[in-house]
């Protein structure tokens, strides 16, 4: 084992960073105040084990990590046990040499989700803008998760249309498949 790759592994055993639940607005904010314990020099690992939970939250740590990066720091995605929805929406906010998972790991991806009832009431041309809001949201939707599906698959041997054929139906993606797939660089 290289000197770099042995380093590596050993920062990847011992994550500044542990989350392990929903990704919800709690997850957030525990993201949020490990992050500002976490030494503020040197590699950052962060640990993630979910089944799911809010994209746009999973969007917002992202959008931390990637502003990290950007001003120089070094930062792991280690996914254990469960990188489901939401999660992997997480770990597409970082590129595939920074992304590991444990042995045994499975990714899930699926397409965004929405349950929304219309109830139209009152002049015609209300319930028309009330129709064009809710299109607008699923558009806005749509484009969103497109965004996050290429980022996902940005660097690994995944096209971008597979992953639109297969994200219906929920894609799990064991750990030894997300390696060949060149969706993460190591299994730890």
């Amino acid at each position: 084992m290289t000197n770099e790759k042995s380093d590596r592994q050993t920062v990847l055993t011992a994550p500044q960073l542990r989350l392990i639940g929903s990704v919800d607005e709690a997850m957030y904010a525990e993201f949020r105040n490990q992050l500002s314990a976490a030494p503020t020099e040197g590699p950052l690992v962060i640990a993630l084990t979910t089944l799911g939970g809010n994209p746009e939250i999973a969007r917002a740590m992202a959008d931390d990590v990637r502003l990290l990066r950007d001003a120089g720091r070094t930062i792991y995605f280690l996914g254990k046990a469960s990188v489901y929805s939401a999660g992997a929406t997480f770990m597409a906010g970082f590129p595939v040499k920074c992304r590991f998972l444990t042995k045994d790991t499975t990714l899930m991806v699926h397409e965004r989700q929405i349950a929304k009832t219309i109830n139209l009431s009152g002049p015609l041309r209300s319930c028309t803008a009330q129709l064009k809001a809710a299109l607008n949201e699923i558009e806005q939707s749509i484009a969103i998760e497109e965004a996050g599906f290429r980022a996902f698959v940005e660097g690994s041997d995944v096209e971008f249309e597979e992953l639109q054929r297969r994200a219906p139906d929920n894609w799990y993606i064991g750990c030894e498949k997300a390696l060949d797939l060149g969706l993460i660089t190591e299994i730890i």
